[in-house]
């Protein structure tokens, strides 16, 4: 079973259901797809299987003896990643997707792949919580898009044994859309605020158009700051509300010094049983 949690902006309370989740089960697989900050490590403190793998894109290079500036390339570039000055072209790999189009397109064999380094991962078990396994990427800085290195997570984390958990980035772009694809079943963490009722909106919509099951944990939970909001709207949607992480002194301590609360483990084991039982992930 392949869980992904996920939230329309950042600061929900992601990696905190995530690391939660992970704890209450005896074996499973954690993948912090969240590669321009993961933080799971901190938690975890993983004993590492050997070294960082390099993760690595083909990205073109263009031989300026054999182009005649035709232009073909550029033309079928969707992403504006070549451009045509007289008779020679110029490549911008931050805009490359690595589709290779402008490589079948060339007439003049001016055009080769080479690979480029766009990240690392690393895989490990948690020291203090053996069942937890952990796929760990570091996107590298200034490369613009982390789809790549978010599937090749993804593709390492199937060698591993027990379900899966998905800590997707934030938002609402590739990067999540790529993340959440393929779940069995998708958790929306949000907050009881406008803005976390804004957000929570445009994911539901992502995993709406993905077809994927939703359900729906409220962090930082308080009656009075706007719970029904968020439950109403969730109503509209005939999405359940699988729990509410009360806003708790105690918690955010405990989270800030680098540990996963335990006391609030019910509220996990709680989300796994509605999670594996009759109408839920596996439906």
């Amino acid at each position: 079973m392949l869980i992904s949690i996920a939230s329309g902006k950042g600061g929900t309370g992601k990696t905190t259901l995530a690391l939660l989740l992970a704890a209450a089960h005896s074996n499973i697989t954690l993948i912090d797809c969240d590669v321009e900050e993961p933080n799971c490590h901190l938690f975890l403190q993983p004993e590492w299987h050997g070294p960082e793998q390099a993760v690595t894109i083909m990205v073109p290079r263009i031989d300026s003896d054999r182009c005649n500036g035709c232009g073909a390339c550029s033309a079928i570039c969707l992403f504006s990643a070549i451009a045509v000055s007289g008779k020679s072209a110029l490549l911008f790999d931050e805009l490359c997707h690595s589709c290779g189009g402008c490589l079948l397109a060339c007439q003049q064999n001016a055009i080769s792949e080479e690979q480029k380094v766009i990240g690392t991962l690393m895989t490990g078990t948690a020291a203090s919580h053996p069942g937890i396994h952990l796929v760990n990427g570091t996107l590298k800085i200034g490369t613009p898009s982390a789809v790549p290195l978010i599937r090749r997570m993804k593709q390492e984390s199937l060698q591993l044994t027990g379900d899966i958990l998905v800590d997707c980035p934030p938002g609402t772009s590739c990067s999540m859309v790529n993340a959440v694809k393929g779940s069995d079943f998708c958790i929306l963490v949000t907050e009881p605020t406008p803005f976390g009722k804004h957000d929570l909106e445009l994911a539901m919509n992502i995993t709406h158009l993905l077809q994927i099951p939703t359900g729906v944990v409220i962090n930082k939970s308080d009656a009075a700051a706007g719970d029904e909001n968020i439950e109403a709207f969730c109503a509209s949607r005939q999405t359940p509300v699988l729990a509410k992480i009360p806003h708790s002194l105690s918690f955010a301590r405990q989270y800030a010094a680098g540990c996963i609360p335990v006391e609030f483990q019910g509220i996990a084991v709680s989300i796994w049983q509605q999670l594996t039982s009759e109408g839920g992930a596996r439906a």
